[in-house]
């Protein structure tokens, strides 16, 4: 006998088919509030007592709704996204997957406290399996294996998590000109392919190019999934 699913994913699962509307203070409510409040402080400034407050209600209210914070996430989680790039045109997989990725791109920079929520265990609510049953479905006109494609696509995830992340962290903390700063320290001898990069500008980069370095670096792991097409063609 299974073990019984999470409550948040049997309800989610549920309403996948059969969408639930009701007037007042709804579940829909209070995941909307949620999200706008983790936008602005994050998850650790989300707390069912500022929610109540900035819905109106008392805190007890909520939980006619909601169990705890935790199936609240996963609410948030399974919401916040929204609905994944439609399907392309299946001979170009490659605009397909770059399309995805930049969506994801854009969802992480939109919401920056999903790249923390989303660790903590792999997509099982519908609205973050639509966007993996999106990155497998651009791959479905290749010749790759099923495993294959499952693989190809959790590179771009973790590719485009990676970026974006470090994008974010980039922009929240205040860091002197780093090239100059690694001019400074680094010693040639000791570290001599970080110092030939240095040397050669890869990281005099202008804020606005970050998200040209991003498909620069999409277009490379996406070259190495062509590499692989033709090796097994």
């Amino acid at each position: 006998m299974s073990d019984p699913l999470p409550r948040a994913l049997e309800i989610l699962w549920e309403e996948a088919s059969a969408p639930r509307r009701s007037g007042g203070l709804s579940r829909e409510r209070i995941v909307a509030a949620a999200i706008e409040l983790a936008d602005a402080d994050g998850l650790g400034g989300l707390s069912m007592a500022r929610l109540a407050e900035r819905l109106g209600c008392g805190t007890m209210s909520l939980y006619r709704h909601v169990a705890n914070k935790d199936e609240l996430v996963t609410f948030m989680l399974s919401t916040a996204p929204g609905p994944p790039p439609g399907p392309a045109d299946s001979s170009n997989w490659r605009a397909g997957l770059t399309d995805w990725a930049t969506g994801l791109w854009n969802i992480y920079h939109q919401h920056p406290w999903v790249l923390a929520a989303a660790a903590a265990g792999p997509p099982a609510d519908p609205g973050q399996v639509a966007w993996l049953d999106a990155g497998l479905a651009a791959l479905r006109g290749t010749e790759l294996t099923e495993r294959d494609k499952l693989a190809a696509v959790m590179a771009v995830l973790h590719f485009v998590r990676g970026a974006a992340a470090l994008n974010i962290e980039a922009a929240q903390v205040e860091i002197p000109d780093y090239p100059m700063l690694l001019r400074r320290l680094l010693d040639e001898q000791r570290f001599p392919a970080l110092a030939a990069a240095l040397e050669a500008g890869a990281f005099d980069t202008a804020d606005e190019d970050h998200l040209a370095d991003f498909h620069s670096g999409l277009r490379q792991l996406l070259d190495g999934v062509a590499t692989r097409m033709t090796a097994r063609g």
